[in-house]
């Protein structure tokens, strides 16, 4: 049976950087869109003659802002794709776009080259709070663009971020609400994190911004699910929310913890090789490194790294936990004191062999998973 692969697509550039955004993105006036053609295509081959034959389950452009792509960039690496791997007719193929009015036009134009689902970067359906999180596009041009992307395409997922400064409980409700008229089937919902290197980690401490409240931040998270539990889109992923069938196959492989391509600069990777080895991947993160390293190499990664049993366990723990469905945990780790004390608190369920987090005990998985990991010594 043919191994099946997820293939994760690295667009690296934006119009401008958010400043709650950590990803590794770029501001750019100017892409030589065939020179990032060559490039892929030349990663893509590097990758399709160390893995050999695979069937590819899903694609995914990310970034960056990937619906900055020219529409005949993307025809070029799924093309390339086809080339060494088969993509049968249920492929999920999704790109994250920007709701700005330029970018919605060229929805069209992505289905013809290949994409059949489509992740808008809302964030938010009010402007003051659009200003706030830096986002080119106001609410009206969010909600066109969620009306092109549903007739367009008949599988598509909005962002919004909650639990910003001084929202309150109320507020929250009647945004979210809101933009559940406007969903087809999936949902993704991140609370505000302020991470380090980015402009909000600055301006956090300097005083001159400060976090909502933890305890409300849990009220609404405790909220929100319980409000998309009752239209039908329930959490199948700490952040996540679809309706059943709807679920983001290629971050299902990321969560179950399965074989990924990452290409492109910054890209991750998870890989079976032939002799079952399994390695970890990553490319360098600048844009010209990356792009020079693979034109000279065919390859734009850093050293693979072999990840040992204890490495794999780890790893799938903590992105398997993330999950509504959990993981399969072996009866004698499932059964160790720290954990078996997690299940009789309620921190942790195991059901037919499948250990998992409560919902309500969500808000606290970092907590559980440090101290699954802790048990596994």
């Amino acid at each position: 049976m043919t191994r099946q692969v997820a293939i994760y697509i690295h667009w690296p550039f934006c119009r401008k950087k958010c400043p709650y955004c950590d990803f590794n993105s770029h501001v750019t006036n100017h892409v030589d869109h065939a020179a990032w053609r060559a490039a892929y295509a030349r990663e893509i081959e590097s990758y399709a003659q160390l893995l050999g034959q695979r069937k590819v389950s899903s694609i995914f452009f990310g970034g960056g802002t990937p619906s900055l792509m020219e529409p005949a960039t993307v025809k070029t690496v799924l093309d390339d794709i086809v080339k060494y791997w088969d993509i049968g007719p249920d492929c999920e193929i999704t790109m994250e776009a920007n709701p700005t009015s330029i970018e919605a036009t060229k929805f069209r134009d992505f289905r013809n080259a290949g994409i059949n689902r489509v992740s808008v970067g809302v964030q938010s359906l009010r402007d003051e709070q659009l200003l706030f999180l830096g986002r080119e596009h106001n609410a009206a041009e969010a909600l066109k663009a969620l009306e092109i992307a549903s007739s367009t395409f008949d599988r598509m997922s909005f962002d919004l971020i909650y639990a910003r400064p001084n929202q309150s409980l109320s507020e929250w409700e009647d945004e979210l609400k809101e933009a559940l008229g406007f969903a087809k089937g999936h949902m993704s919902l991140y609370q505000l994190t302020i991470e380090d290197g980015t402009q909000f980690k600055t301006l956090r401490d300097s005083g001159r911004l400060v976090e909502l409240d933890y305890d409300m931040a849990g009220d609404m998270y405790l909220l929100t699910a319980e409000i998309m539990e009752s239209a039908g889109l329930p959490a199948y992923e700490i952040s996540n929310y679809a309706a059943l069938g709807q679920e983001s196959r290629h971050n299902l492989t990321y969560w179950r913890y399965q074989d990924y391509i990452g290409i492109g600069p910054g890209a991750h990777g998870r890989l079976t090789l032939p002799d079952e080895r399994k390695i970890a991947t990553r490319t360098h993160k600048g844009p010209e490194i990356w792009m020079k390293q693979v034109m000279d190499t065919g390859c734009g990664a850093k050293p693979f790294e072999d990840l040992s049993p204890r490495d794999q366990l780890e790893e799938r723990i903590m992105m398997g936990l993330r999950l509504r469905e959990g993981i399969a945990l072996p009866t004698e780790l499932a059964n160790k004191d720290e954990i078996r004390f997690l299940r009789d608190n309620n921190f942790l369920h195991l059901s037919n062999g499948q250990l998992s987090v409560p919902q309500d005990k969500w808000p606290l998985l970092d907590s559980i998973l440090g101290k699954i990991l802790l048990a596994l010594d």
